[in-house]
């Protein structure tokens, strides 16, 4: 089986050795994707939910660039530096995702590239 590259402008571009998403058959997989704008390839300004917006935009654009669209994430893995943010990025989720919901797994870390507050990845089967 192959792999296709996925890349888009309207996300923003790698800080390391790593594609924006790989598509391997019907499924793609995500790299994480911090809240950097991808226009100046700075960290957004603002609260945790700012965070988050700007973070899922990144994840939507890198779905469409793969042909997809968020309704086809059928995983997410969510990454805070303060769990007790959880309520706050639920609630921004509940924006960008409808039921059925994927499956997510939620984890507090001690630090995120670039100082940020939240990072997600996800799985998107296609088709």
């Amino acid at each position: 089986m192959s792999k296709q590259i996925v890349h888009t402008e309207q996300a923003p571009a790698a800080i390391g050795p790593y594609s924006q998403a790989v598509r391997a058959g019907n499924t793609v997989y995500f790299s994480g994707q911090i809240p950097l704008d991808p226009a100046t390839g700075n960290l957004v300004e603002g609260d945790i939910e700012a965070q988050a917006r700007r973070a899922f935009d990144n994840l939507k654009a890198v779905a469409e660039a793969a042909g997809g669209s968020l309704g086809d994430v059928v995983r997410l893995g969510l990454y805070l530096t303060d769990l007790g943010e959880f309520a706050k990025v639920n609630a921004v989720m509940q924006d960008y995702f409808q039921a059925p919901f994927p499956a997510r797994s939620t984890i507090e870390v001690a630090g995120l590239p670039k100082g940020a507050a939240f990072e997600v990845d996800a799985v998107m089967v296609l088709g």
